[in-house]
């Protein structure tokens, strides 16, 4: 006589790619690709490791799912809006989703990504620009443009050993070796930073404005 299920028994969620994809998601937000390993992976999930492979070819793929992942979490422009409203609405989230993940933006620069999240994201982009009135090679100009300001700033930020919020303090350090009569004006910059009238805190959407505003008068 067959046994019965005990309706208290918790069954263990069968693994799917998406599952493996979030859990390899978690470990690359908490230590970095470095950690990302199939073991580590497996642990996580509570598997053997060669489970991994009926749903994941191997290292590259796992990479490039988790990056399409976080690709899907940036806004993509809306045609309903502005295309200089939407661009920056695109840029500021991407900057955004991009530290929330510190270790997505060299794959993402180094990869050739063509996951549905990045086709979406860059097709969205690019017709954005066009229906403003741009050509396709001049969105295609437009898109590098602004995604070089994006990545580039994003890892700066990520890698800069102080946080903007506390500038002064190495900054107080460093002035007596920036001499007013020798570096006027790396001095004045350094005491508004020190008495905290200048903190550099929104740089990006400084520099994001002023490419936007350049490419505006190329319409």
């Amino acid at each position: 006589m067959p046994k019965k299920k005990n309706p208290d028994t918790i069954l263990p969620v069968p693994l799917s790619r998406e599952r493996v994809l979030l859990a390899a998601l978690r470990l690359a937000d908490a230590d970095g690709l470095e950690a990302l390993s199939m073991r580590n992976l497996a642990q996580e999930l509570g598997v053997k490791a060669m489970s991994l492979y009926n749903h994941i070819q191997n290292k590259d793929d796992l990479i490039d799912g988790i990056v399409d992942i976080v690709v899907g979490e940036i806004e993509v422009p809306d045609f309903k809006l502005d295309w200089k409203t939407a661009m920056r609405r695109r840029a500021i989230s991407a900057h955004e989703v991009l530290l929330r993940h510190p270790w997505a933006t060299m794959p993402i620069v180094s990869r050739i990504n063509v996951g549905p999240a990045m086709l979406r994201y860059v097709d969205a982009t690019l017709g954005c620009l066009h229906e403003a009135g741009f050509s396709l090679e001049m969105a295609d100009h437009i898109w590098n443009a602004m995604d070089s300001h994006i990545y580039g700033f994003t890892l700066q930020e990520l890698n800069f050993p102080v946080e903007a919020e506390n500038y002064s303090e190495p900054q107080k350090k460093g002035l007596p070796l920036i001499p007013a009569e020798q570096y006027p004006y790396m001095n004045y910059l350094t005491h508004e930073v020190i008495e905290r009238r200048y903190d550099g805190l929104h740089d990006f959407e400084f520099g994001l404005d002023l490419i936007l505003n350049g490419l505006e008068a190329l319409l």
